[in-house]
């Protein structure tokens, strides 16, 4: 059932999370303003946060595939939203995506010619990489697809793992709902400090395919697509997905109801302390 508020919602949110996250990236690579990992982590971690502000009124704000599967798995959304979520995202960002090609192709061209880089060869990925994303980096032979794709799979997984957390009313030491989104971004950015040199951190199998698809419409080609194993899909969509479905397995069966059971136990110890204490 298509629902046009939550599809704006996502749509909204996922246009901001692009614009301004891979912006940075294409500003980082192109001018070189960003000068750590630390830095374009924490314009990731402030574009989540107020992405969420802005849209957790139209939609549930996620933005991601691999939250959006998470929670229907989890029984926390129903499956037929799934179409709606996935519109909205994948609209947002590829709109996004042409945006910013828009903006930067000629500092994208010059940044080219200046590094004596064809755009379609296959070592055009390193402009190509200011858009989708490549854990194949230039002098690192230690890099490998399954490294990347447990990169990938790990750092989802905490991801998803405090989405949960910071937002379940199990948890009696969540924030108050009115600086979740905070939160929220605050784990993405920490995430990408640790992931972001392994695979430029994804997290997200929406965040990677439409600014690549863009990529491959504007002439990458190769450039795009620098491996032949299927190395983009591994990595940057089933990885996270499965690390985003292990999380949510994880919380709904260990961790949710070890917090009920321990929250039940501590109400009834403070019953009966209250009831000690009314008969002295």
């Amino acid at each position: 059932m298509f629902n046009k508020h939550e599809f704006l919602g996502e749509f909204i949110g996922t246009f901001l999370m692009i614009l301004l996250g891979t912006g940075a990236v294409a500003v980082d690579v192109l001018f070189g303003a960003l000068a750590s990992v630390i830095q374009v982590a924490l314009v990731w971690a402030f574009t989540i946060t107020i992405a969420i502000y802005s849209t957790r009124h139209l939609s549930s704000a996620h933005f991601n595939p691999a939250v959006t599967i998470a929670m229907i798995a989890s029984k926390r959304m129903p499956l037929k939203k799934l179409p709606t979520y996935l519109l909205g995202q994948f609209s947002g960002a590829f709109c996004a995506s042409l945006i910013l090609f828009a903006i930067f192709n000629p500092h994208i061209a010059a940044y080219e010619a200046a590094n004596n880089i064809v755009r379609g060869s296959v070592e055009s990925h390193v402009s190509a990489k200011m858009f989708g994303e490549f854990y194949l980096q230039v002098g690192s032979p230690l890099q490998s697809m399954l490294i990347a794709c447990l990169a990938e799979f790990v750092g989802t997984f905490l991801l998803i793992y405090l989405v949960f957390s910071l937002t379940e009313g199990c948890n009696v030491g969540k924030p108050n709902s009115a600086i979740e989104p905070l939160f929220i971004g605050l784990a993405v950015g920490v995430i990408v400090c640790v992931i972001g040199p392994l695979t430029q951190c994804c997290l997200n199998p929406i965040r990677d395919f439409a600014p690549r698809l863009v990529t491959m419409l504007f002439g990458w080609g190769t450039g795009a697509l620098p491996d032949n194993m299927g190395g983009f899909f591994w990595v940057y969509i089933l990885s996270p997905i499965l690390g985003g479905l292990s999380a949510a397995t994880f919380f709904t069966k260990v961790v949710e109801p070890a917090m009920v059971k321990n929250t039940a136990s501590q109400e009834v110890a403070e019953e009966v302390a209250e009831v000690s204490t009314e008969a002295l």
